[in-house]
């Protein structure tokens, strides 16, 4: 017999959806079977699973080690010596600038993503262990490619990631871009288009009108900044969030992002890359509002974070002589 006493990031849930986390391999079948047979209480009555579980409830699991160990698999946690580089860190969340060339999250097992960076950094540091991990995982909530930078935000308990999940998925926040794109740019523009995403490739088409129903609207909007004759740094407002949208909308209209091996001109990659050591597009994730938030997480209301730009977005600026600081107009 085990006994589960549920915590601060466990309550607030069904009770049959806490025990298929923490029996992860069981059958639905078979829990409901035991919930019946009153092999599983809550609070030393029976129940149906439906229950939403409240601090310190007492779950008691009247089953053979053997057979809860059968069905609680084998859930080695991934971990990684990377150390997060922290905007922004509470005890419900936590903004990170994330680096180029790791995942937001796995794509596969063996991938170390930053969801394992984030796992390592709260087990170092004492804020999880490998028990809570059964039933509760900080994640993140939004998704940068691997070679963009720039901010990324994680839920470190149930509450923010659930809150942090909800504004992005909402798209009640505001979030901005700094980009190096191919041209001379000097006016504002609002971007419409539609995408058509091509799973088997991974890459996008950007059209101007929809040709079947799965081509999505989208609308991106980019203010210049600063810039040369032959390239323009864009602060660039994410109004629908879509797969590859910067990246391929801009260079829709003929101003590909430096670097970008998908959307971009191989040849200018590879005289930029060379000059400067670049090995990833010159997309950055600068800026995020939160909006108003309710209950534990109000205090949120407004924060506004910005994450200093990768050391090779640099090089190419002041190699060629484009000269913006944060705090500069439009920043």
């Amino acid at each position: 017999m085990q006994t589960l006493i549920v915590k601060e990031n466990e309550k607030g849930q069904r009770l049959d959806k806490l025990l298929s986390k923490y029996l992860n391999l069981a059958p639905k079948g078979f829990l409901y079977k035991m919930l019946r047979k009153k092999n599983i209480t809550l609070n030393g009555k029976k129940a149906a699973g439906a229950e939403m579980l409240c601090l310190n409830d007492e779950i008691r699991l009247f089953l053979s080690d053997e057979t809860i160990a059968k069905f609680s698999g084998n859930r080695q946690v991934a971990q990684t010596s990377i150390k997060p580089d922290i905007l922004y860190e509470d005890k419900h969340i936590i903004l990170f600038n994330k680096p180029e060339n790791i995942l937001s999250q796995k794509a596969k097992d063996s991938d170390i993503s930053m969801v394992e960076v984030l796992i390592s950094y709260l087990l170092e540091k004492g804020e999880l262990t490998e028990a809570d991990l059964k039933s509760f995982r900080p994640s993140v909530c939004n998704r940068l490619d691997r070679n963009t930078t720039g901010i990324l935000a994680a839920g470190k308990s149930l509450v923010g990631l659930q809150a942090l999940s909800a504004v992005f998925k909402e798209r009640s926040l505001s979030k901005y871009y700094l980009c190096l794109v191919k041209g001379e740019m000097k006016t504002e523009q609002l971007l419409d288009g539609f995408l058509c995403k091509n799973e088997r490739t991974n890459t996008v088409t950007i059209r101007e009108t929809p040709r079947t129903s799965e081509d999505l609207p989208i609308q991106t909007s980019y203010t210049p900044l600063a810039g040369n004759h032959e390239l323009t740094l864009l602060k660039v407002k994410l109004i629908t969030g879509r797969s590859h949208q910067i990246r391929a909308h801009l260079a829709s209209t003929g101003h590909p992002i430096i670097g970008d091996p998908k959307y971009g001109e191989a040849k200018l990659n590879q005289y930029y890359g060379k000059k400067y050591q670049i090995s990833a597009q010159l997309l950055h994730s600068y800026e995020l509002y939160l909006p108003e938030f309710s209950g534990q997480l109000a205090y949120l209301s407004g924060k506004h974070i910005t994450a200093p730009l990768p050391a090779s977005f640099i090089r190419v600026m002041e190699g060629e002589g484009i000269q913006w600081q944060p705090g500069t107009p439009e920043a």
